[in-house]
């Protein structure tokens, strides 16, 4: 796919906004959600499918970040949420709907990508080198630690520069959440977060911000959503798993990050460094949040409906925008709390 498909994504996003007077006029609720800009591609898409097919419903979602998709539903200012990192308990008790329960819909990938001009080659990267240039402790690509992990590549003395998200961001949740784990300086420095005081590096927004960043400038590095790094020709390197494979990101590498994961019933987990030979070690899982009790009971099934359509039709999308489908275990289970929402909204 070329950059065009993000911003036709873009464009189906601002049309659903800005056609929703019209759609007023004949009795269509809309439902507005926020949040995760990580699931933003296939989330356009599952928005445009189903307000086409769904008589009477319009939805409208906007991509700001999942630092601001957990506040706005948390205050009752939109009606769903979506991130990729889940709520702290802090968050939970801090909000003003009552409890917010986690849907697991898809999962992907947060994938280095890099612009270092005159390299063709695909880099390797191993666990302290990925902390070490995002703690600042390596500036330069033809450092040691580098060239160790790619033996035969030439790689140039060309300073490294850092791009990270400038506002709350579930890819950010799960690139530092990865770091956490991995490495000890990381946690006890930085730690996880959807929102961290980074060592070093340039802030850009949403995840095309920062893949514009580190196509705009020489010697980038950035964390972005592997549908990004697709649509936005940014090449890409492999990463060391827990077994010592450099792994590159895909949804097969995605699913087998999945499969060893144990997974709670209030669906807060993660995925990042699994166990497995064949996984990838940065993946994370796209949450919707709903508020469980909420204020509107009409409008809350409505939204347990369109959740309830992602985890079956709107799987079939996920493979062609570069997202891995939930494994069907998690998709049954996640179909049982619906149930149970759509039970307490009666």
């Amino acid at each position: 796919m070329k950059r065009s498909a993000v911003l036709i994504a873009l464009v189906s996003g601002m049309c659903l906004t800005s056609c929703s007077k019209s759609a007023s006029s004949h009795s269509v609720t809309q439902l507005n959600g926020a949040g995760s800009t990580f699931v933003y591609p296939i989330m356009a898409k599952w928005v445009s499918e189903y307000s086409t097919a769904q008589a009477g419903v319009s939805i409208n979602y906007q991509p700001v970040g999942s630092g601001r998709g957990i506040g706005q539903v948390s205050q009752g200012l939109a009606d769903f949420g979506a991130t990729d990192g889940p709520m702290t308990d802090a968050q939970m008790a801090d909000s003003s709907v009552g409890p917010i329960e986690h849907i697991p819909l898809v999962m992907g990938a947060a994938v280095p990508g890099y612009n270092i001009p005159g390299l063709s080659a695909e880099l390797k990267f191993t666990p302290a080198v990925l902390s070490g240039i995002f703690l600042g402790n390596i500036t330069a690509w033809n450092d040691p630690a580098i060239t160790k992990a790619n033996p035969g590549i030439a790689i140039p003395n060309t300073a490294i520069v850092v791009v990270h998200r400038s506002e709350g961001s579930g890819t950010t949740y799960i690139w530092t959440d990865y770091l956490s784990k991995v490495s000890p300086e990381w946690q006890q420095k930085v730690g996880t977060a959807t929102s961290v005081k980074w060592p070093t590096g340039r802030g850009a927004a949403g995840n095309e911000g920062v893949a514009t960043m580190i196509r705009q400038n020489p010697g980038a590095i950035g964390y972005i959503e592997l549908t990004y790094a697709e649509q936005n020709n940014v090449a890409f390197g492999r990463v060391q798993n827990s077994s010592g494979n450099f792994v590159k990101a895909s949804i097969d590498s995605v699913t087998a990050a999945a499969t060893s994961a144990n997974i709670p019933d209030d669906f807060r987990y993660s995925i990042t460094n699994a166990s497995g030979e064949g996984a990838y070690p940065i993946a994370g899982t796209t949450w919707m949040l709903i508020p469980a009790h909420p204020r509107d009971p009409n409008r809350g099934k409505m939204l347990v409906d369109f959740a309830e359509w992602i985890l079956t039709t709107g799987q079939d999308a996920a493979p062609t925008l570069h997202y891995a489908r939930l494994p069907d275990e998690l998709a049954a289970r996640a179909k049982n709390a619906l149930n149970r929402l759509r039970a307490s909204s009666n």
